[in-house]
């Protein structure tokens, strides 16, 4: 049966609870495992949800096997961190958003669900926010812009958001302009500092992002230097003409 298992017999008191999974340019997924590390989360509750693979994860230095897609918990900051190694199945998402949010119910918990916006970004990556029950008002008190245009969320966060919107659930979308090739911690640290630090009450060291942004950059730009000098070697098409 479909649940959500929990290891730890201490609750958590109205947490924010912060979804990562995988996505454009892993920007919830990269935002996620910074806090689960940065703040040493202890391992809470396994999803035993429809739509996740059976495969078991292990860690460097621990032998211990685990679920694909597991939720950490800070029990002194009251924050939830949902972790996840795969994706969730297309066809089986509505019945995970259902499993998870749930849960989320139960536990009386503020979901933050995380999006990248596939964009060519000029300066810093731009960040907005949508919103579903009563949590509106959080954008506001927190000074996070509504939406510049009208669009959609697809895939199991915008299955989760749409069943937040079905049952008048509390909970917040944050949507950023992300690289759609590659990771992309620049956005992920914009989510962390402008939407998930503010609303979690939280403050958090985000240096390792810009070092990982900047050794992605940097091997973008090799990237493109190699694909330059290679010149009449590269694949190209060229007409031959007739004789």
């Amino acid at each position: 049966m479909a649940h959500v298992e929990v290891h730890d017999d201490r609750s958590l008191e109205s947490p924010v609870l912060i979804e990562g999974l995988p996505g454009v340019g892993l920007v919830g997924k990269i935002a996620t495992d910074h806090l689960v590390d940065t703040f040493d989360m202890s391992y809470y509750a396994s999803c035993r949800c429809a739509g996740l693979p059976d495969v078991a994860v292990y860690h460097e230095g621990d032998p211990t096997v685990e679920p694909p897609v597991r939720i950490y918990a800070d029990h002194e900051r009251d924050l939830l961190a949902l972790q996840s190694d795969v994706p969730v199945s297309p066809s089986d998402a509505t019945e995970f958003a259902a499993c998870l949010s749930g849960w989320i119910d139960e536990q009386d918990a503020l979901p933050l669900y995380l999006s990248g916006l596939p964009a060519e970004k000029d300066g810093p990556p731009k960040l907005h926010g949508i919103a579903t029950g009563d949590a509106g008002d959080l954008l506001e008190e927190y000074d996070i812009p509504a939406p510049p245009q009208s669009g959609l969320i697809s895939g199991p966060t915008g299955n989760l958001l749409s069943r937040a919107e079905q049952d008048d659930l509390d909970g917040l979308g944050f949507v950023v302009e992300s690289n759609a090739q590659f990771p992309d911690p620049e956005a992920a640290r914009t989510l962390l500092i402008d939407a998930i630090a503010p609303v979690a009450g939280i403050e958090v060291d985000t240096q390792k992002l810009v070092d990982q942004a900047e050794e992605i950059a940097n091997a973008r730009q090799q990237l493109a230097q190699q694909m330059g000098q290679a010149g009449d070697e590269s694949s190209q098409a060229q007409p031959i003409g007739f004789q």
